[in-house]
């Protein structure tokens, strides 16, 4: 078995992993081995934004994961696709940016992360940018991942929607992600020129050419090599072939929410019962790994619309033909969208402190397709919509575990989704919101009926059943090798390092210590570029 020796080695070359990278590599000459378990992100269908609609179930970028059975959401299981794939689930999501809410931030410093309140991660979010024309204050120009403002090629219909939730007292603000977060409006996205802008794109793009970084894709890590405590250094297979490779300054775990846990469960570090069961001689014993499992969980409602909506742009031939010469000569159009247009961060009353419910608005529909086959490129071959909503932040807690000691397989996935009370008040206070929109002029004007869950469903008793029979993930697990001061609890410290061990950072989602209000990507980003910054402060730079 061959070994080889790098300064730095980061498992995972998703959204994380390709900015520290990167951010490693331009900082100097020291060495950075970059590993994939994917391979390349120069697709056509990655980097065309509305091409996120055909990667949802394809295995050659996706690891597909699917959740064991949910007693919240029925007995059902929940499909789970992650990128596998440079950039990470960056190169396969809709793009849409979103930061968090400040009181997110200010939360995780309360919880004892010293560094990384809302006034502590504003600078690296400000840094990242390349925003259209966002409020300096709160913006940032030149950085290398692009915010675009799509307001002015969103759907008519997104109009009706947010003067309906301002008839209803919910008040609008042209920027999420500016002075004010609360209320409704159109979501930001990350494209540069009607192509998709991410790390993969923005960072290890531009980092590629140094002589002292190595991008290996198609190469799995299946095992962290330890001597004693200290992470010396990963074992992979690329090619069906076995291999080993040392660290000599640090060893970086940049494989997501999922993939982290379970890399370290496979090397001997997590419960150290647990692994003992499955043969696995703990290294650490560190529980808190693969625990407190969060992800925001939504449902959609339907509405049939007397005006045309993007089903009829989009689910004709000609139409798709019209859309793909508009995107092709202007790099605009629903194309170079994301079907998320419009949505909004409410209180579902008046004794939330601060929002507690994310809503969505999409010009289109698809109620013929369950949505593990959907595709977002053959909506309803009639003129409709839909409204969702997921809890900012669940209060539910879930696991994964490795069901083998193979690498190869997935680990179990226990979401527990609707498992504490206040998750199941506010999936009924959601539903009700939404219905609540749907009947408020002017969008009640052009709404001809309610396809789903329809008429049938009166009672509070019958819109959760609703839910858990029809709800799903929006994609945004975190949380699995959380942040925090004890080591019981949490699996690194304030600055990323595993409780315990010496020589190993995790950077990725899976250290936030509880889920942002909103799409996790933006703050992946953050976290990454904060971490990267942590390792270059180690180097005195």
């Amino acid at each position: 078995m061959s070994t080889e020796a790098f300064d730095y080695v980061i498992v995972g070359g998703g959204t994380a992993g390709c900015i520290v990278a990167s951010r490693l590599a331009m900082a100097g000459d020291a060495s950075v081995l970059l590993l994939e378990a994917g391979g390349s992100d120069l697709r056509p269908m990655v980097q065309i934004p509305i091409g996120y609609a055909r990667l949802l179930f394809d295995k050659d970028v996706n690891w597909l994961y699917e959740t064991e059975p949910d007693a919240g959401l029925a007995g059902r299981r929940s499909f789970w696709p992650r990128g596998k794939v440079l950039g990470g689930s960056g190169s396969i999501n809709a793009m849409v940016y979103m930061r968090g809410l400040p009181n997110d931030f200010d939360d995780w410093r309360a919880m004892g992360n010293i560094g990384w309140g809302y006034d502590d991660v504003l600078p690296f979010f400000k840094a990242v940018e390349d925003h259209d024309d966002g409020d300096p204050r709160f913006h940032g120009r030149g950085g290398p991942i692009h915010v675009t403002d799509v307001s002015r090629d969103v759907h008519p219909l997104c109009d009706r929607y947010i003067a309906s939730c301002e008839s209803l007292g919910f008040p609008a603000t042209p920027d999420f992600n500016g002075e004010r977060g609360e209320g409704v409006g159109i979501y930001q996205i990350n494209t540069r020129s009607g192509f998709r802008s991410c790390s993969a794109n923005e960072h290890l793009r531009s980092a590629r050419s140094r002589r002292n970084l190595e991008v290996r894709t198609k190469s799995l890590a299946t095992r962290v090599l330890f001597e004693g405590k200290r992470a010396a250094g990963v074992r992979y297979l690329r090619g069906g072939t076995e291999r080993t490779v040392t660290a000599r300054r640090q060893l970086i775990l940049c494989g997501g929410a999922i993939n982290t846990p379970q890399l370290l469960q496979l090397s001997g570090v997590g419960d150290g019962a647990r692994l003992q069961a499955m043969g696995i001689t703990p290294v650490h014993d560190s529980p808190a790994v693969g625990r407190n499992l969060q992800d925001h969980l939504a449902v959609s409602y339907f509405y049939g619309s007397s005006v045309p909506t993007l089903n009829d742009q989009l689910g004709p031939f000609l139409g798709k033909v019209r859309a793909a010469f508009r995107y092709a000569l202007t790099r605009r159009g629903p194309l170079a969208m994301s079907v998320n247009q419009g949505g909004g961060f409410v209180r579902s009353d008046a004794s939330q402190p601060v929002p507690n419910l994310q809503l969505y608005f999409n010009p289109v529909s698809y109620t013929r397709t369950p949505l593990s086959s959907r595709k977002l490129l053959s909506p309803d071959p009639f003129s409709a919509f839909l409204i969702s909503f997921n809890a900012c932040r669940p209060t539910s807690r879930g696991e994964l575990h490795i069901a083998s000691t193979d690498p190869t397989a997935q680990p179990s996935i226990r979401p527990n989704y609707l498992s504490t009370e206040r998750d199941i008040d506010e999936a009924r206070a959601g539903c009700r919101l939404l219905r609540r929109i749907a009947a408020t002029k002017p969008l009640a004007d052009v709404i001809t009926g309610e396809l789903y869950p329809g008429p049938q469903a009166v009672s509070d008793d019958d819109l959760l059943e609703d839910f858990r029979q029809r709800a799903d993930t929006v994609y945004h697990p975190t949380c699995t090798a959380r942040m925090g001061a004890d080591p019981r609890e949490s699996v690194v410290d304030a600055r990323l390092r595993a409780h315990g061990l010496e020589n190993l950072r995790i950077i990725d989602a899976s250290v936030f210590p509880t889920v942002t209000s909103g799409n996790t990507n933006a703050p992946t980003v953050m976290v990454a570029e904060k971490g990267a910054a942590m390792l270059l402060e180690d180097l005195g730079r």
